[in-house]
């Protein structure tokens, strides 16, 4: 009875652990189609003279299809409002959504469409996409972590784009002695499987 008893008692915390497991990649296998925007940030650093400086963007939107099990059906675009920079400046924000800068009169979006993504280590991948602004398109490559949260995941990463492929910063600003031509952009966005819930 007591050896029983002894092997019931081992059964169970196993049984447990398994079935928290078959849970688990039951999440994971979920492919994730809806981003937070609430819970999401997209940022940028740079240098000017020197000194490193950082904004963000306020108003974003982004869809996602995510299944690491089926990369070759990946599909993932934004669009970011390019007037609802935030550069920590009131005059340097109205400064870059002129003519000389972001052009936002004619050019509100910056969008980006991945055309590829290819995992590169456990939850590591490498997106290759097309980022279009103030009417110039071209390929960039961004580094994506994947970090699971219960039923949701956080999809994280950078890159870093020359503005001069963008004509950002025209004219008195198209040299690079006060603004660096290497600008990061740094995201963060929480996203989960609509069908799952959050």
């Amino acid at each position: 009875m007591t050896v029983n008893l002894f092997v019931t008692s081992l059964r169970k915390p196993a049984l447990v652990l398994g079935t928290a497991l078959v849970m688990a990649a039951g999440v994971q296998a979920a492919p994730l189609d809806t981003v937070q925007i609430d819970k999401s940030k997209m940022g940028f650093s740079f240098k000017q003279m020197g000194v490193a400086m950082d904004g963000h963007f306020a108003k974003f939107s982004a869809a996602l299809n995510f299944d690491p099990a089926k990369l070759e059906q990946a599909k993932a675009s934004i669009e970011v409002d390019l007037t609802s920079i935030d550069t920590g400046s009131g005059e340097a924000d109205q400064e870059v959504v002129g003519k000389a800068w972001f052009n936002t009169a004619a050019f509100p979006k910056a969008v980006f469409l991945a055309k590829q993504i290819k995992q590169i280590a456990p939850n590591q991948y490498e997106v290759l996409g097309s980022l279009s602004i103030k009417g110039h398109s071209r390929d960039i490559k961004s580094a994506l972590k994947l970090s699971p949260q219960g039923k949701s995941s956080v999809l994280s990463g950078s890159f870093t784009l020359q503005r001069a492929d963008f004509a950002i910063g025209e004219g008195m600003w198209s040299k690079f002695d006060v603004v660096a031509n290497d600008i990061q952009v740094n995201f963060q966005f929480t996203a989960f499987n609509a069908a799952a819930g959050k």
